[in-house]
């Protein structure tokens, strides 16, 4: 399994603005369509809430592909 990091450049980071940040998504319709479907976990949880904070080290997983948050200081 191939885990692509995403460097923030903030403490932490909403989920719905990681995955627009990381180009998964390209507005904020497509994530909350795609976290409220269920098909995102982060840390190997499911989690359908769209301002869950991210913060550094943590993993989300979405259809199969890992992203790892990476705070740059």
């Amino acid at each position: 399994m191939k885990i692509k990091e995403i460097e923030i450049y903030t403490m932490g980071i909403t989920l719905n603005k990681f995955l627009k940040w990381a180009r998964i998504v390209e507005t904020g319709g497509q994530a909350k369509m795609l976290i409220i479907s269920g098909r995102v976990k982060v840390n190997g949880e499911t989690e359908v809430r769209r301002h869950k904070v991210l913060k550094d080290g943590d993993l989300v997983e979405i259809n199969g592909n890992t992203y790892k948050v990476v705070y740059k200081k």
